[in-house]
């Protein structure tokens, strides 16, 4: 077991800090914020965590709601993940977005604590409703490794590598990492903050047998039914999958290993 100095770790962030995709409204979401957390505990027993992710949050709002708690907190480890819900929307302006996150990031390391962060894959690979976001992916991407750099923030950078793209690491609404996916992030993290064992995180699945055309299609159809369209109708609303939810675990606690099942192994 190696040791760290982190004993108080806060996530901030949107659903997939919160941790959708792993796991569900019944059983609770476990994501890849408590996977760290988990990791984290093996070499600090003292550990305290808390997440205030909520889902469907835009940057602006995960500033406004997240940060002053966050910071009341005084972490001395803070990861920060936004950005991806401006990236959907057609009103994304870069700039702000990026003065949001470097405020934070800004905010956090001057208050004492190692901020990590994590950039985006190509979703357009995965998603129709993504495929367009590329340049605005790419230009956020850019945008947050030169803030990190100022500021000294660790950086999980999971674009260049081809497995944050594997359909097996994506849930079936293709927008949210799934249990398997969450587990890699974690395992990134992990490795981005020094902690030994996890160096093989962006490691290749087994390849994928091929998939008839027709079964492409009705898949698509059925993602476009059950999940694109229902993402439309709350857009045109105004509404967010986010509306009335607080934060899973808003204080720091404990880190307790909770008894979920393991990801799930790879397969063809």
């Amino acid at each position: 077991m190696t040791t760290h100095p982190y004993t108080r770790y806060v996530a901030i962030g949107d659903s997939q800090t919160e941790g959708i995709g792993d796991g569900d409204e019944a059983i609770g979401y476990r994501g890849w914020a408590d996977r760290l957390a988990e990791f984290l505990a093996e070499g600090q027993p003292d550990l305290t965590y808390a997440n205030l992710a909520v889902r469907g949050k835009v940057t602006a709002e995960i500033k406004a709601e997240q940060l002053a708690p966050a910071l009341a907190l005084k972490p001395d480890l803070a990861t920060v993940v936004a950005g991806m819900n401006d990236v959907l929307r057609p009103s994304f302006n870069a700039d702000r977005v990026m003065a949001d996150i470097e405020e934070m990031f800004a905010r956090l390391t001057e208050a004492g604590a190692q901020v990590a962060t994590v950039t985006y894959p190509d979703m357009g690979k995965l998603s129709p409703l993504t495929r367009r976001a590329l340049p605005r992916v790419l230009d956020l991407n850019s945008r947050l490794r030169a803030a990190a750099e100022r500021h000294g923030v660790a950086v999980l950078d999971v674009f260049p590598h081809p497995v944050t793209t594997d359909p097996r690491l994506w849930s079936q609404d293709r927008i949210h990492a799934s249990p398997l996916g969450h587990t890699r992030i974690a395992e990134g993290m992990a490795h981005t903050l020094g902690l030994p064992g996890h160096e093989d995180w962006y490691a290749p699945l087994p390849p994928l047998a091929p998939v008839p055309a027709l079964r492409t299609l009705t898949a698509d159809t059925r993602w476009a039914l059950g999940f694109l369209g229902p993402w439309l109708w709350r857009r045109l609303r105004g509404r967010s999958s986010g509306d009335g939810r607080t934060a899973k675990r808003p204080d720091l606690t404990p880190w307790t290993t909770r008894t979920a099942d393991p990801a799930p192994e790879p397969h063809s």
